[in-house]
This record gives C-alpha cells, sequence and structure tokens, in this order.
C-alpha cells in the first residue's frame, strides 16, 4: 500500500524555479508579455523571448496555456512540437518563453468576400475576439 503511495507522488512532479518545457531558452532580449504588441508594431509576425505569468493551461498534451498580457488581454500560447506536455500546476507561475508571437489575422476590409455576387447576398462575419490578438508558438519555456 505505502508503494503506490509513494509512486503516486513520484509521478507528480512539482513546478520549481529553472523547471524547463521543451528546449531551454537562450533570452538576449525578453519582453514583458504586457509590451509585446507594442513591441512588435506594423509587423505581423517575430522571434523573441516574453516573460509573463501563466493564467491557465488550456491543455496538458502539446503545451496549450494562456499567458497574461495586461488590461485584460491574453496571449494565447503552445508548443511548436506536439510531444511536450505541461503540468496544471504551471498556472500562476511566471515564465520566460522562446518562441514566435504572431498576430491575428482579422480580415475586416472585405477582402474576405472577394468574389462573392451580388454584394451583400452573402454576408460573412468576423468573430475575432480583441482580448486575444497575439499567439505564440513556444520552442522552449523555463520557470522562473
Amino acid at each position: 500500500m505505502c508503494y503506490l503511495c509513494f509512486a503516486g507522488t513520484c509521478l507528480a512532479q512539482p513546478v520549481s524555479k529553472g523547471t524547463v518545457y521543451g528546449t531551454k531558452p537562450t533570452p538576449t532580449q525578453v519582453i514583458e508579455a504586457s509590451k509585446l504588441e507594442a513591441f512588435m508594431g506594423n509587423k505581423v509576425r517575430i522571434t523573441t523571448d516574453i516573460k509573463g505569468k501563466v493564467l491557465k493551461v488550456t491543455k496538458q498534451k502539446g503545451g496549450w496555456f494562456d499567458i497574461d498580457a495586461g488590461n485584460g488581454k491574453t496571449i494565447t500560447a503552445h508548443f511548436s512540437k506536439y510531444d511536450i506536455t505541461i503540468p496544471s500546476e504551471l498556472k500562476g507561475h511566471y515564465i520566460i518563453a522562446e518562441g514566435i508571437a504572431q498576430k491575428q489575422f482579422i480580415a475586416d476590409d472585405g477582402q474576405h468576400m472577394a468574389g462573392d455576387t451580388p454584394v451583400g447576398k452573402k454576408q460573412h462575419t468576423v468573430n475575432a475576439d480583441p482580448k486575444r490578438s497575439i499567439t505564440f508558438e513556444v520552442n522552449g519555456l523555463v520557470v522562473e
């Protein structure tokens, strides 16, 4: 009976400072998650390192999680390699993540309706959440 209890505690690894998931980041310039959108400016996609607080782990397999971007906004993040598994206990920890940030494309200028005739016959709607305007594809992260 004690053996089973011991085996269960070994499987649940606590999240501690310095824990690495994926490849270990080698940050040269770390951007605060709250300043990422301003740092990107007009660029649609950049490779960078960000620092932020994990709000929640949405899916452990594949490493899907949300990072606090300030002002009620979140950055949706996931690992580029699906074989990465992160614990739900990562919630509330500060991390440094290395990867690719990308702004969400919103076709609000009518280009998504190109070719539709007559005008107004088909109405397309854009369901973009302004609080989730950036996605981040993570190569690796380290817990601070």
